[in-house]
């Protein structure tokens, strides 16, 4: 058998159709849930970092090593879904995350808060099983369907998260952040082994690799198709801008200099409402296009809008502009490297996603802490000269992706 790192070893016809409509829609909100997790900390970076008296690097290890972390725990756990079912692991890793959160709501020491950031991280791991789970319980024609549903869960989750904890941190205190989201995934928690069923063991289910097969498995098809690479470094690179400006923002926005609350910075969150009118008419003019050619118009455009993120720093309404821009094209750096290689045999684009998410969180990783380093010591010109950098590389990044491949020279844009 094929490993297959996102999927969980069920027999596709044997699900068909079984996924209702009640439970997709449980299974979105779940999906918002188990997402929006690493997502509070962007407009109360400030509150917490008040509280505990650290410097603005310091706290900028909260939410670096959280999708480092994340990224590890794709990379060693995610295989485990060839091994058992979406359901038992969707539940044990949303014990995890709540776990993580409760330890984060209580800490009274910075490194305990840390800690509990990181765990939460390690174990954010059922955002990815759901997919695999509904995908193989609903008939073809229903698949695009369901998998929209699905991202629009983990949209409003991110979107829902930034702008109520903005608001809940500015009145009710971080840490009620945080009791409130530990308790709604203790009900996320209770929920999921009661909408999720066990995979039906057939003779194909019997693993024929171990564990650690599973997971070295990935490095040859990587080898064998290199531009995931790339696509996958790109990604780590947009990623990192959006964590940059956000970070920074949560910062700087709340600093003396500006004088705003951390409920201004969720309320400056909610123009990712944008995403959800813009990200389907710009995803069908990339297959138009082509997806190389695509991100290399994006990445100027995107490189454009972090030009006028430095030079309108002195007013949060001049900041809109270039912040909407950013919103806008955003999604469609990952969209369009998801493109370049998801053409590719099915056997091993699960694989190949594997890498492509860790290098993204990698990426947003160490951009999170760079960006509150340069802010503790350049200030919000620091970050968006950070940001600025990102932006540029990934600028030339996509102009190589392009020029050297398939699409300019004639060949069709499989990704292959």
């Amino acid at each position: 058998m094929t490993p297959d790192p996102s999927g969980d070893g069920d027999n596709p016809a044997q699900h068909t159709q079984r996924l209702g409509r009640r439970d997709l829609v449980l299974l979105t909100l779940a999906a918002a849930v188990v997402t929006a997790n690493a997502y509070y900390i962007h407009p109360i970076i400030a509150l917490v970092a008040k509280d505990f008296g650290v410097s603005p690097s310091e706290i900028g290890l909260v939410p670096a090593l959280n999708q480092i972390a994340l990224a590890l725990g794709i990379l060693l756990l995610l295989p485990l879904g060839d091994r058992f079912s979406n359901r038992r692991l969707a539940t044990i890793f949303a014990m995890g995350q709540l776990a993580g959160l409760v330890v984060m709501a209580l800490a009274n020491k910075f490194w305990v808060f840390v800690a509990g950031s990181t765990f939460l991280g390690f174990s954010t791991i059922t955002p990815y099983l759901l997919p695999a789970y509904a995908s193989k319980r609903v008939a073809p024609e229903r698949l695009g369907q369901v998998t929209a549903t699905l991202a629009t869960g983990v949209i409003g989750g991110i979107l829902l998260a930034r702008v109520g904890a903005g608001w809940v941190g500015e009145h009710l205190g971080w840490r009620t952040v945080y009791f409130i989201a530990a308790t709604v995934m203790a009900a996320v928690t209770f929920m999921l082994p009661r909408i999720m069923d066990e995979r039906e063991k057939s003779a194909h289910d019997t693993p024929k690799h171990n564990y650690v097969a599973l997971v070295l498995s990935v490095f040859p098809i990587i080898r064998k198709h290199p531009e995931v690479l790339l696509s996958g470094t790109m990604q780590g690179l947009g990623f990192g801008i959006f964590l940059s400006v956000w970070l920074g923002l949560g910062l700087y926005l709340t600093s003396p200099a500006m004088g705003y609350g951390a409920d201004t910075v969720g309320y400056l969150a909610a123009v990712s409402l944008l995403n959800l009118m813009t990200t389907p008419p710009m995803g069908a003019w990339a297959d138009r296009v082509g997806p190389r050619k695509a991100r290399v118009f994006i990445a100027v455009v995107q490189f454009c809008a972090v030009c006028l993120l430095g030079l309108f720093g002195h007013s949060l309404w001049l900041m809109l502009i270039p912040i909407m821009i950013m919103n806008v094209v955003g999604p469609l750096i990952d969209i369009t490297g998801r493109m370049t290689f998801l053409s590719l045999p099915t056997n091993v684009r699960t694989r190949l996603m594997t890498a492509y998410i860790v290098l993204m969180f990698v990426g947003g990783g160490m951009a999170s802490w760079g960006a509150t380093y340069a802010y503790e010591h350049a200030g919000w010109h620091g970050t968006t000269m950070l940001t600025l950098c990102l932006s540029g590389l990934l600028m030339t990044l996509a102009f190589l992706g392009w020029w050297f491949g398939p699409e300019r020279r004639g060949k069709p844009a499989t990704g292959e």
